[in-house]
């Protein structure tokens, strides 16, 4: 995954997560479920934010930036911006 492709997944999962929050704020779907949903992706987003910092601090260094993989959601998951 290049990093435009990465910027397309966060901008796609952000959009899903704004419009998940404003489902559950107004009570128009099932908290439950939707709370689960809203974990899952931000487990993802945290491990995307991850992979593109990481890939544009190898690539500044001179290194090859597709070398660089995700690492596991429980390894990035909660990371302050």
């Amino acid at each position: 995954m290049d990093q435009q492709q990465i910027l397309a997944r966060i901008t796609e999962m952000v959009d899903a997560e704004r419009t998940l929050r404003e489902s559950l704020a107004s009570g128009a779907i099932d908290e439950a479920t939707e709370r689960s949903r809203l974990g899952v992706l931000e487990r993802e987003l945290d491990q995307c934010w991850d992979l593109l910092r990481r890939r544009r601090a190898v690539a500044e260094s001179g290194g090859d930036p597709d070398t660089v993989r995700a690492r596991p959601a429980a390894q990035v998951e909660n990371y302050q911006s």
